[in-house]
C-alpha cells in the first residue's frame, strides 16, 4: 500500500485516476465526500424562508398590536433592523464563531474560531452533515437556517423594554450581545466540540440559546432600563389585539419550521417535531385560558395568544425528543406556570417587561428545558437514546440552564452598562410621553 502515493503524480501526469484503478479506493471515497439529498434540502430551504415569516412579520405584528399607537413603528423598526444586522453579522463572522473548532481546552468548549469567517471556504459544493450516515445538505443551506435562529434571538429582547428605549441602544447592543452572548451559548450547546453539547445536555430546536437566552437578557434590561411612565398608575394597554392576533398566528406558523427543521432531515422525526408543536401549544392554551377564567372569571384572547407562545417556547427543546403525550404534559405545565409568571410573579417584584419576555420566554424556556429531561424518556413514550436515566439526564439539563443564565445574566448586565456608557438606553421623557415612532424615526402608524 505504501507505493500508492508515489504512483499519484506519474498517474495524474497520464491522466489516469488512481480510484478508476481501485474500485475499493473508490468506494471509500464516495462514503467520505456525503451526498447532497435533494428533498432534504428542499424542506430545510422552506423552514428557513418560514422562521423568516415567524420574525418579519410575525414577531413584529405580535409585539406592535401590544404596544400603544404612539409606539407601534418603533417596534416593527426595531424587529426588521435587528434581523437586518444579525443577517449582516452572522455571514461575516458569527457563523464562524458558533460552528466551527476554537481549538483546545476551554476556550475551544465555550466558543469556535474564525476559520470559516465571512465564509471562507464556504462553496455551493460544501455540506453539512445531518443524522444521516452519507447523506448532507449544502452547507450555505444550514447557514441560512441558523442565521434565522441568531436574528430571532435578540428580537425577542426588545419587547422587554419596549416604549422607552433608543433605537441607537437596540442596535449596538443587538451587536455587542449576539457577539458575546448569543454565539458562545449556541456553541456550547449545539457544537460537537461545545462544553453542553458534551455533557450530553439536549436542546432540539433552542429552549437554552433562543428563549432562556432571550428571556434573561430581556429581564436584565427592563431592570436597568427602568419603568414605563405611568407604569402602575396609567393604562398602558395594548392597542390592537387583532394584530397581536395576526402575529401570533404567524408565530406557531413559522414555528413548525422552527422546531422541525431543526431534524435538519424531512424524516420521522420532523414529522413528530410538527405534531408536538401543534399539541404542546394547544394544551398550554387550553391551561391558561381554564386557570385566567377561574382567576378572573373570563378568559381572554390576549391570553390564550400569549398561551400559545409559551407552549411553544416549552416544546421547544423537546420537539425532536418527547412523544406526542409528553408534549401535551409540557404544554400544560407551561401554559398554567407562565400565566403566574406574567401576572402574580411580576406583579409582586414590579418590574415593567413591557411585553413579557421573561414571563413567557424565559420562564417557558427553564421549563421547558428541564423538561424535556423527563419527557425524552424512552418509558415515558420519549426519543431520547442509550442508556437513558431521567435522573442523571435532569442534572445535566440544569446545569445548562444555570450556565445559560449565568453567562447571558452577566453578559447582558455588563453590555446594557456598557450601551448606556456610550449612546446612553433611555430617551427623554419629553420624547417617551410623544412617542418614539415620532422621536425616534418621524413617522405615524395612523394617519388620524
Amino acid at each position: 500500500m505504501t507505493f500508492r502515493p508515489l504512483l499519484l503524480p506519474a498517474l495524474g501526469a497520464l491522466g489516469i485516476s488512481l480510484l478508476a484503478l481501485d474500485p475499493a479506493l473508490a468506494q471509500d471515497a464516495a462514503a467520505a465526500t456525503p451526498t447532497v439529498n435533494k428533498g432534504d434540502t428542499a424542506w430545510m430551504l422552506v423552514s428557513t424562508i418560514l422562521v423568516i415569516l415567524m420574525t418579519i412579520p410575525g414577531l413584529a405584528l405580535f409585539y406592535g398590536g401590544l404596544v400603544r399607537t404612539k409606539n407601534m413603528l418603533s417596534v416593527l423598526m426595531q424587529v426588521f433592523a435587528v434581523f437586518s444586522l444579525v443577517g449582516i453579522l452572522w455571514v461575516t463572522y458569527g457563523y464562524s464563531l458558533a460552528f466551527t473548532s476554537g481549538g483546545e481546552g476551554m476556550l475551544g468548549a465555550i466558543i469556535g474560531g474564525f476559520s470559516k469567517a465571512f465564509l471562507a471556504g464556504v462553496t455551493t459544493d460544501s455540506t453539512a452533515d445531518t443524522f444521516t450516515k452519507g447523506v448532507a445538505i449544502p452547507e450555505f443551506t444550514f447557514i441560512a437556517f441558523q442565521l434565522t435562529f441568531a436574528a430571532i434571538t435578540p428580537a425577542l429582547i426588545v419587547g422587554a423594554f419596549a416604549e422607552r428605549i433608543k433605537f441607537s441602544a437596540v442596535m449596538l447592543f443587538t451587536g455587542l450581545w449576539l457577539t458575546f452572548v448569543y454565539l458562545p451559548v449556541a456553541h456550547m450547546v449545539w457544537f460537537s466540540e461545545g462544553y453542553l453539547f458534551g455533557l450530553g445536555a439536549l436542546d432540539f430546536a433552542g429552549g437554552t440559546v433562543v428563549h432562556i437566552n432571550s428571556g434573561v437578557a430581556g429581564l436584565i434590561g427592563a431592570l436597568l432600563i427602568g419603568k414605563r411612565i405611568g407604569y402602575g398608575r396609567d393604562l398602558l394597554a395594548p392597542h390592537s389585539l387583532t394584530l397581536t392576533f395576526v402575529g401570533a398566528c404567524l408565530l406557531w406558523v413559522g414555528w413548525f419550521a422552527f422546531n422541525a427543521g431543526s431534524n435538519l432531515e424531512a424524516t420521522g422525526g420532523a414529522a413528530l417535531a410538527l405534531l408536538n408543536t401543534i399539541v404542546a401549544p394547544c394544551a398550554a392554551g387550553l391551561a391558561w385560558m381554564t386557570v385566567e377564567a377561574l382567576h378572573k372569571g373570563k378568559a381572554s384572547l390576549l391570553g390564550i395568544a400569549s398561551s400559545a407562545v409559551a407552549g411553544l417556547v416549552a416544546i421547544t427543546p423537546a420537539a425532536g425528543l418527547a412523544g406526542p403525550m409528553g408534549s401535551i404534559v409540557l404544554g400544560l405545565v407551561a401554559g398554567a406556570v407562565c400565566y403566574y409568571a406574567v401576572t402574580g410573579v411580576k406583579n409582586a417584584l414590579g418590574y415593567d417587561d413591557a411585553l413579557d419576555v421573561f414571563g413567557i420566554h424565559g420562564v417557558g424556556g427553564i421549563i421547558g428545558a428541564i423538561g424535556t429531561g423527563i419527557v425524552a424518556a424512552p418509558s415515558l413514550g420519549g426519543y431520547g437514546i442509550g442508556e437513558y436515566s431521567i435522573g442523571s439526564q435532569l442534572v445535566t439539563q440544569v446545569i445548562a440552564v444555570v450556565v445559560t443564565l449565568v453567562w447571558t445574566g452577566i453578559g447582558s448586565l455588563i453590555l446594557f452598562k456598557i450601551v448606556d456608557a456610550i449612546v446612553g438606553l433611555r430617551v427623554t421623557q419629553d420624547q417617551e410621553r410623544e412617542g418614539l415612532d415620532l422621536a425616534d424615526h418621524g413617522e405615524r402608524a395612523y394617519n388620524y
